[in-house]
């Protein structure tokens, strides 16, 4: 008797986007709030991916790739509300009093939609062919492996499920101490270095911990070489230099934000130019690869579910396409201002810019979510190196010798380009994370492929209202009549102020020309190691630890250490691959804990509105908090690490 054949799990359905739209409403409020208060945002890949599970599986036929479906959505609109980096420098320079509806879901949709399209052919390159780690692509994966095969009551699954869970409630009550004030989420020490200023800056960060296992050692190594260059022999060497009154901290860190993080950025702008060099090939391939499965699709051939992208017919035309609606957007910009009299010029020339800038950072985006993950990777850095070209390109067609009122929409028409363009950067760095997921599950490509569309325009109509009504509330630092409690924004006052610079002509260079010449020599270093068969140290990875902020950098280094003993412990067992498996959920669940209290925790601060609900003691109980929270970290992490080798031995 015949067997009928297997029914198709259910991927991309209406109920998966409704709950993905969902979640998207509530992740990019909370993204939004936070980026803009403390500079940062959190990956929702994860996060949404547990929601969904706990919630379709009690729906009859749900799946695995539902699931996924579901995920990406809502990982594409989080990621999306990076826009806030680039958008408010809008009000900061005073050319916009509030955030216009239209406009501003126009640039981060159309920027968003661009890409996708841009990082449809890079996933044949840099997915299926990169031989990159992608850490969040791959937690995403293990995490609905567990979900889905926990609830068929596999051991191994079963005993996964625990770690995760586990390590999930360890991630989230510590993050919940830290808000108790009973622990330290971060602290800092600062100190004269001969005629300088340096400092030591570390946070108690699970998710972050979590991040550098998942990253490996070579990656972690690297970024604390950025740290030691960037904070212990440049800082000193720049304060000394740059004498100022005040504080030591005050003080380190003014020269940190306007001389050191401009070092950092030329490392990294010339790490993002050898990376483009690297990948040329594999890119090529991957364009090439994508053409032949379209003259197979149209010859005929029946292409195995996982190999099916967008067609690339669609792919050009959609980007081709997408140029119309840019080309109106730009226009209506310049429609009766000091600029309408050039606004063909600006816009031939921006469109141009867009496609070519776009493509490159597409690229670079997508290698540097595969090599560090969408969390860690800088995208403000590449948001910084889009302002500078396009306000250059601007100075280019106009020069520096213009009015007061010209320069200053020149300015606004800079920080709208690079809204765009980065809107291609945000969704480029989450985009090949989630088809990574993807391919690791079995899901189909071009499905979740639109499913990343639907998210960006779930995103572009939820960011405007929130940015409008914090506007409202708080305003942002720098701005007009911004008020007491003005939200920082920091990423949208450096990106402002940079526009500024170039465009008025006293930009930092010499710092950002250093950093490219200390970067190539960074480069030939990673070449030597690796012609050698030594530990290689990214130079992509070397930048971000140069300009990101220690507290940052710090935990994630030590993450990859303690994730590299428990990966050679993993090696030395009888079952390897299940053993570097738990170590993966086990820093997934670290990450999955406190992104989904970060999650809760916006809302509480939002609704409160006090910066520190949750505090139970005041500023005299921080010693005990950094003892007491230092001790319980290390405590809870070798009980975490112990626990996940207890589960292996009884799964394996």
């Amino acid at each position: 008797m015949a067997t009928a054949p297997a029914r198709p799990l259910a991927e991309l359905t209406v109920r998966g986007i409704l709950l993905g739209g969902l979640i998207t409403i509530l992740f990019t409020a909370a993204n939004v709030y936070l980026g803009l208060k403390v500079g940062l945002t959190f990956a929702t890949s994860i996060p949404a991916a547990v929601i969904s599970m706990a919630i379709l599986r009690f729906l009859p036929g749900s799946s695995i790739l539902e699931n996924n479906i579901v995920q990406t959505i809502a990982s594409a609109a989080g990621t999306l509300a990076a826009i806030i980096f680039v958008l408010p420098g809008l009000i900061i320079i005073g050319w916009w009093q509030g955030f216009p509806y239209v406009t501003t879901a126009a640039i981060t949709a159309l920027g968003g939609i661009l890409g996708v399209m841009f990082s449809v052919p890079l996933r044949r390159a840099l997915v299926v062919g990169g031989g990159l780690p992608y850490p969040e692509g791959r937690a995403a994966a293990e995490v609905l492996r567990v979900g889905s095969q926990s609830r068929e009551g596999a051991e191994e699954s079963s005993r996964g499920l625990s770690i995760l869970v586990w390590n999930g409630l360890v991630s989230t009550g510590f993050a919940i101490l830290t808000q108790m004030k009973l622990a330290v989420a971060e602290a800092s020490t600062w100190f004269r270095a001969g005629a300088g200023a340096t400092g030591i800056s570390g946070g108690l960060s699970y998710a972050l911990f979590g991040v550098g296992h998942l990253v490996g050692l070579s990656v972690g190594m690297a970024q604390l070489t950025g740290l030691v260059v960037g904070w212990w022999i440049l800082l000193p060497i720049l304060t000394a230099a740059n004498p100022m009154p005040g504080d030591v901290e005050t003080w380190a860190n003014t020269v940190f934000r306007s001389d050191v993080r401009f070092f950092g950025a030329g490392v990294i702008g010339v790490a993002a130019i050898w990376t483009l060099i690297k990948i040329a090939g594999p890119v090529v391939r991957g364009i090439g690869s994508a053409l032949a499965a379209s003259r197979a699709r149209h010859g005929g051939e029946v292409l195995a579910l996982e190999e099916r992208d967008l067609p690339i017919g669609i792919v050009f035309g959609g980007a081709a396409a997408l140029l119309l609606p840019i080309a109106w957007l730009l226009w209506s910009v310049l429609a009766g201002g000091p600029l309408s009299g050039s606004a063909g010029l600006l816009i031939a020339g921006s469109l141009a810019f867009v496609v070519v800038i776009g493509l490159m950072i597409a690229a670079v985006c997508g290698y540097m979510a595969g090599l560090i993950g969408a969390s860690n990777s800088p995208v403000s850095a590449i948001g910084i190196l889009s302002v500078l070209a396009a306000s250059l390109m601007l100075v280019g067609l106009f020069g520096r010798d213009t009015s007061p009122d010209t320069t200053q929409a020149l300015i606004a028409y800079a920080l709208i380009v690079t809204g765009i363009v980065f809107g291609v950067a945000t969704i480029s760095n989450d985009n090949l994370q989630d088809l990574k997921t993807g391919q690791l599950v079995g899901a189909t490509p071009w499905k979740q492929q639109v499913a990343l569309i639907i998210g960006v325009i779930f995103g572009s109509l939820v960011i405007p209202p929130v940015l409008d009504l914090l506007n409202t509330a708080f305003g942002f630092v720098g701005a007009p009549n911004a008020g007491p409690n003005a939200l920082s924004a920091p990423q949208a006052g450096l990106i402002s102020a940079l526009a500024k610079g170039v465009l008025g002509g006293d930009l930092n260079w010499p710092m950002i020309g250093y950093g490219a010449l200390t970067g190539v020599g960074f480069v030939v270093l990673d070449e030597l190691l690796g012609k050698f068969r030594l530990l290689r140290l990214p130079p992509l990875a070397i930048g971000i630890g140069i300009y990101l902020p220690m507290a940052v950098i710090l935990p994630v280094t030590i993450g990859a250490v303690v994730g590299s003993f428990y990966d050679r412990w993993a090696r030395r067992t009888a079952n390897p691959e299940l053993a570097h498996r738990f170590g993966v959920l086990t820093a997934t669940g670290m990450i999955v804990g406190e992104s989904l209290w970060g999650v809760a925790f916006a809302g509480i601060v939002a609704g409160s509105g006090s910066d520190a609900p949750l505090a139970l003691v005041g500023e005299g109980f921080e010693p005990v908090a950094l003892i007491g929270g230092t001790a319980l970290f290390i405590a809870l992490t070798a009980w975490l690490y112990r626990n996940t080798m207890r589960q292996f031995r009884r799964a394996a």
